[in-house]
């Protein structure tokens, strides 16, 4: 029998943005991450949610806090008929609702209006199909999430068996990875990992246990490029940096206010605590979740790398020196005449104060604009990487682009080394590639390709890279395998060492490893199947390895008989083999006499007659007139219950 995975990508199929994939198996589906298009508004930055029916979904994966992968997440939960389950990591929870309430904020700044039309009591905002949803139902939404800890597997019960737990993927706080168990198959999910520790987030662990699944669903955003080394970028950023203020120029640099921000923050506390001269020269983080976002920070210190953890026991090491964080910012009235350094967000420029800081200072050469993360298509922060002469500002005007635009990758993506050796020691048997320009995802794939060419080809995986809403569809044959658990597995490890004491060529050195069970090995046992999982163990550890227990039904009839126990016992013989029996004496009060009582009259003799090991016992003489039948309920002896009343009856 054959089972058909179906993966399909609502988003980031051949694109970055909008993460949202699809996957069908054995009646259940998933969903993992549901995010937006930075480069579009409203419903046009949705995924394609038209080929799912949000009713049958059962679960939603969320990878991490991103907007490319989580900002949907409240319309389709609020706006649809999902009534599946949502899980997540503590992290990404606590900042998802600082995230998309600034992701609000910002849409209605953009819009021209202001955040207070977005409480859940504005009919209109739930009607204007620009507003994916409103406070309130953000709200609602985050209240339906479940956490879930990184190696915590959770078990939802359903037919599939559907089981998952969560790796650290690195990237961001809180980023997870999701191994995912299903009808007997195994996918992982990577979402955005990083391969490179950081000064406050560790690297993305492989699976210890799990290795060689069936599916892997792995990020491309780089495809073939390689990055260079941690020290090389953040000397480039930080002497970029200092080249423009020490002409007098102001630099922005566009963030997502959680993310990336914390790392290149730290970087760039540390390098003016080490320079004396640029220490005059303010540096700003302008969001108004700064403090918000900090104390998440703190509070999960924990799940930071070991730098961190070491910092935390002698302070705080997100309250910086030289870095001031302004909770609200008014670009007109901001005093800019000097040289400065402004985080702002968002970091796509589409909107919001850096957008606005952009605008007023692009026109000047003394200034300069470091975008420090992965731009998106159709976003101004990839546009101005082509250093075009003009742009458009967010009024409609066109002005000149004179200041200095660089890019240096803080990104926290693999390059393509780190994803190919992951993907090497992850050992898939099949690949799909998401979360990647066509062009960067078109090289990855045929650089895998050509690294897989020195396999075996019934060795190497399949690599596909679908474009949204394309399916791609993986056959598997049903498995048919069972593990051996509890007494059964210790009396087969006994015989495979006493086979081993046997074979002569075995190393009698500490550690021999026992053999291994041959194909055709009996194996004696009860055989349980729940959820696609199949296990063989013995009936004494039926309770201890599964919810069954072992019962039995015993039946008693009694049968009319007066004639000689001596003809029963001949034809009990002509028809069972293996007939035992026993007598023993019964005194005239019905009481069992023992060897030393004396024979007095009225004493009578109780045979019992035994068939098929003990399963029916026949007694004869306990009650006058009377033969009993007794068996324990099963094939066996019920048909010779049946053929005792036969000869019974001929008489």
């Amino acid at each position: 029998m054959e089972d058909i995975m179906t993966i399909t990508p609502l988003g980031s199929g051949q694109e970055v943005g909008r993460s949202c994939h699809l996957l069908t198996f054995r009646s259940t589906t998933i969903l993992l991450d549901c995010g937006i298009h930075p480069g579009y508004d409203g419903m046009a930055g949705l995924p394609f949610f038209d080929r799912v029916d949000p009713s049958e979904v059962d679960v939603i994966l969320i990878s991490h806090f991103h907007l490319d992968h989580a900002a949907s997440l409240p319309y389709f939960t609020e706006r649809t008929g999902f009534r599946g389950r949502i899980f997540m990591t503590h992290p990404t929870k606590a900042v998802i609702r600082l995230l998309l309430g600034n992701y609000l904020r910002l849409m209605a700044m953009k819009r021209g209006g202001n955040s207070a039309s977005h409480d859940g009591g504005d009919a209109n905002s739930a009607s204007n199909p620009d507003v994916l949803y409103t406070e309130a139902e953000l709200q609602s939404c985050v209240d339906k999430i479940e956490l879930i800890d990184y190696h915590q597997t959770i078990d939802l019960n359903l037919p599939s068996g559907l089981k998952f737990h969560a790796l650290n993927a690195g990237h961001v706080l809180g980023a997870a990875m999701f191994f995912i168990e299903i009808g007997g198959r195994t996918v992982l999910y990577t979402g955005d990992y990083s391969m490179e520790e950081d000064r406050h987030l560790m690297a993305a662990e492989l699976p210890k246990y799990h290795v060689q699944p069936d599916l892997l669903i792995v990020e491309s955003t780089y495809g073939v490029q390689v990055h260079a080394s941690r020290a090389e970028r953040e000397a480039r950023f930080t002497g970029t940096i200092e080249r423009i203020v020490t002409g007098g120029g102001r630099c922005l640099i566009p963030v997502f206010a959680l993310g990336r921000a914390q790392e290149l923050l730290l970087i760039l506390d540390e390098y003016w605590s080490e320079h004396p001269h640029l220490q005059n020269v303010p540096i700003y983080y302008a969001s108004k979740m700064a403090s918000r976002a900090l104390r998440v920070y703190r509070t999960y210190a924990n799940m930071m790398n070991e730098r961190i953890r070491c910092k935390m026991d002698l302070g705080n090491p997100f309250e910086f020196q030289f870095i001031r964080n302004l909770k609200s910012i008014d670009v007109e009235g901001f005093d800019d005449r000097g040289a400065s350094v402004v985080f702002a967000s968002p970091g796509m420029l589409q909107s919001g104060v850096s957008r606005q800081l952009f605008d007023r200072w692009a026109t000047d050469p003394k200034n300069g604009v470091l975008i420090a993360g992965y731009a998106v298509e159709h976003t101004l922060a990839k546009e101005i990487m082509s250093q075009p002469k003009e742009v458009v500002t967010l009024e409609g005007r066109r002005q000149p682009l004179n200041c200095l635009v660089d890019y240096v990758s803080f990104s926290a993506h693999v390059d393509f080394v780190q994803n190919r050796d992951f993907i090497t020691k992850v050992e898939p048997r099949n690949i799909i590639l998401v979360h990647g320009a066509k062009e960067e995802m078109g090289r990855l794939k045929g650089a895998l390709m050509l690294h897989y060419n020195k396999l075996p080809e019934n060795k190497r995986p399949t690599i596909a890279m679908p474009p949204n809403e394309v399916d791609v569809k993986l056959i598997f044959t049903r498995r048919r395998s069972a593990k051996v658990m509890g007494k059964l597995a210790q009396q087969q490890q006994t015989e495979d060492e006493e086979q081993n004491e046997k074979d002569e060529s075995a190393t009698p050195a500490t550690g021999t490893k026992l053999a291994e069970p041959k194909e055709g090995d009996p194996i004696r046992g009860i055989l349980v199947t729940q959820q696609n999982s199949s296990k063989i163990v013995s009936p004494d550890d039926l309770s201890t390895y599964t919810p069954l227990r072992v019962g039995s039904v015993s039946s008693r009839l009694h049968v009319p008989y007066v004639g000689k126990v001596e003809i029963l016992r001949m034809f009990l013989k002509e028809m069972f083999r293996g007939v035992e029996e026993t007598v023993e004496g019964m005194g005239a009060g019905g009481h069992e006499k023992t060897d030393g009582d004396e024979a007095v009259e009225g004493d009578c003799l109780v045979t019992t007659f035994y068939m098929h090991g003990g399963q029916v016992q026949v007694v004869v003489g306990k009650t006058k007139g009377v033969a009993t039948v007794e068996w324990d309920c099963s094939p066996v002896g019920d048909v010779s219950e049946y053929s005792f009343k036969v000869i019974i009856f001929a008489f």
